[in-house]
């Protein structure tokens, strides 16, 4: 399962037009408000930066799509209209999707189309030509593993970037979208080769920078002995996404982040002998659903009641148990089918009442989700230093490589002293998106299908 496929858009859907972007869903306060924000977009670098892209596959909703308009175009961003102040100067692509739209935005926005990685990051010389690489290795038609991991080539593509780097005698940021690899020793080295070659890396989940609703911050040093976050997709690609909403929030607690000691994936069965046994508390997960549905939504009194007979059918669930070094215990669980549903859940000291948030990721499923995210990415490039710690999705590659060997082995608690390293956290909190944005695009706007944002 991909993370931004959704059914296709309506071929008729059309674009609204300025005055009805303001106005169509919204009452005229509403718009007015909205065309302040289209009015204060930020100036773009006068001298935008080279961006070459290397992607797996490139189509409507995958994350080459949702990423790209935001480079292509001003963008949402808190409200405002953002300009990317980037230049994406060169294609490649693995694969062409029968619906491709390579080819298509190559024609619109004159970017040439290289056969090779190499040609893309040098622009057809010899020699780096552009300011950072975005490598966009999600979607197209790879190898599913023993273990169940799509085998996607990010590490393969990273090394061919990497290899013009060394030619070259020096680097550029790289960013790597999702996890880095679905092996941990390849995710490793790459993060040990971007230290020796000393350039900036990032990669990670779109999904810690949604807004958080209602508003939540976890206290900084705030000692907690349990965590859960939930999501409602497939297993590893969007267990991936869960496991990084779940570090993101415990990288701060008291202490930092000092690794993680075993990985347990676990069925429906072991899941709640595992609450049984006081690994995790229903209750604190009931938490994190009520957040999103409510405190009456079946699946909530589903998880509230240890899985038992509710009156409704239970909903699919499966878990990775999160043992970390400090004692914590994390728990990434999936409840239901949704693939806009991310909560998390924590309970603070002599505080009876869970500290609970729910993920509101925008209109139009998972695709605005990715503004933020774009944001991020070209701060990035223009800051040469990632947002937020690498370590943080070194982490989660490793339980997440961790859990599918648990899974294949019949959820066997894993070892794994590889994670057993430190990281110091950092506020990203000016890459969050906090909800400004959905007051202008609203969930009864209809979606577009093309690159550009909606009345921008």
């Amino acid at each position: 399962m991909n993370d931004a496929c959704t059914p296709r858009a309506s071929s008729t859907t059309t674009v609204p037009s300025r005055r009805d972007f303001l106005f169509q869903s919204a009452g005229a306060a509403a718009g007015l408000m909205a065309f302040g924000a289209l009015h204060s977009a930020r100036a773009a670098d006068s001298q935008p930066l080279k961006v070459a892209c290397i992607m797996t596959a490139f189509h409507h909703r995958s994350h080459a799509h949702v990423i790209l308009e935001n480079f292509l175009h001003p963008y949402l961003f808190n409200g405002q209209v953002t300009q990317p102040g980037m230049q994406v100067a060169s294609f490649f692509v693995d694969q062409y999707h029968p619906e491709d739209m390579t080819r298509e935005t190559s024609k619109q926005y004159n970017i040439p189309i290289y056969k090779t990685i190499g040609e893309a990051v040098t622009l057809g010389g010899d020699k780096l030509a552009v300011d950072a690489v975005m490598i966009i290795g999600e979607h197209g038609d790879y190898p599913v593993n023993a273990k169940g991991q799509m085998e996607y080539p990010r590490k393969k593509f990273f090394d061919e970037v990497v290899a013009v780097f060394k030619r070259s005698g020096r680097g550029v940021p790289v960013f790597n979208d999702k996890h880095l690899s679905y092996r941990w020793d390849w995710a490793k080295e790459m993060v040990d080769t971007s230290r020796s070659l000393d350039f900036p890396l990032m990669a990670g989940s779109s999904v810690p920078l949604a807004q958080r609703r209602p508003p939540m911050e976890f206290p900084s040093g705030a000692k907690i002995d349990e965590a859960v976050s939930i999501q409602g997709g497939g297993v590893e690609s969007y267990d991936f996404h869960c496991l990084e909403v779940l570090q993101s929030q415990v990288e701060a607690r008291q202490g930092g982040e000092t690794g993680v000691a075993k990985v347990q994936f676990l069925d429906t069965p072991a899941l709640w002998k595992a609450a049984a046994d006081g690994f995790w508390s229903p209750d604190l997960a009931a938490a994190a659903m009520a957040a999103e549905v409510g405190p009456d939504d079946p699946m909530t009194k589903y998880l509230a009641s240890g899985g038992k007979d509710t009156g409704a059918e239970a909903p699919p669930t499966h878990a990775i148990a999160v043992h970390y070094k400090d004692g914590l215990r994390g728990l990434a669980l999936k409840v239901g089918n949704s693939a806009t549903r991310w909560n998390f859940a924590t309970r603070l000291p002599g505080d009876p009442k869970p500290l609970a948030t729910a993920y509101y990721v925008g209109p139009w499923q998972n695709r605005n989700l990715f503004k933020a995210l774009s944001h991020s990415i070209q701060t990035f490039f223009r800051e040469k230093k990632a947002p937020y710690p690498i370590e943080r999705t070194l982490l989660t590659t490793g339980a997440l490589d961790a859990a599918m060997d648990s899974r294949v082995a019949g959820g066997k608690l894993t070892d794994t002293p590889q994670l057993e390293f430190s990281y110091a956290p950092v506020d990203f909190r000016r890459m969050r998106e906090m909800g400004a944005s959905w007051k202008i695009i609203t969930e009864e706007m209809p979606e577009h299908e093309g690159i550009k944002p909606v009345g921008v």
